[in-house]
């Protein structure tokens, strides 16, 4: 349990570090950083899905990163507060772009990951 408490805080700090370049880097209404923090979460989770379920990769190992690192770095609530925001600012095209393009890109990722780690074992 405290090995996927700790992996959960990696993940959050790997969040916050990834997001803040993003921020700097691209000053934009819309919410980049979270954006790529969910998709490469996505695709990741869906690669280490795709091992358990093949039996290439343990319980522990999955809980470990899928749980711990996975649930600590990727963000749904945050993505659904700039939706809101975007919305609350009049930005409704940016708000709807944001949750339809964010849960459909996520979604495509984490079944890609799955699909091509299940090509592979």
């Amino acid at each position: 349990m405290a090995v996927i408490c700790l992996c959960g805080g990696l993940g959050a700090a790997c969040r916050f570090v990834l997001d803040t370049a993003v921020r700097r880097r691209w000053s934009t209404r819309m919410p980049w950083g979270t954006i790529l923090v969910n998709v490469s979460g996505s695709l990741l989770i869906g690669a280490l899905a795709a091992a358990y379920a093949g039996d290439a990769l343990g319980a522990r190992p999955y809980l470990v990163a899928g749980v711990g690192f996975c649930g600590g770095y990727t963000t749904f609530s945050t993505a659904m507060v700039e939706t809101v925001r975007l919305a609350q600012d009049g930005d409704f095209r940016r708000a709807v772009v944001n949750v339809v393009g964010t849960t459909a890109v996520t979604c495509a990722a984490a079944a890609s990951a799955y699909a091509a780690v299940t090509g592979l074992t």
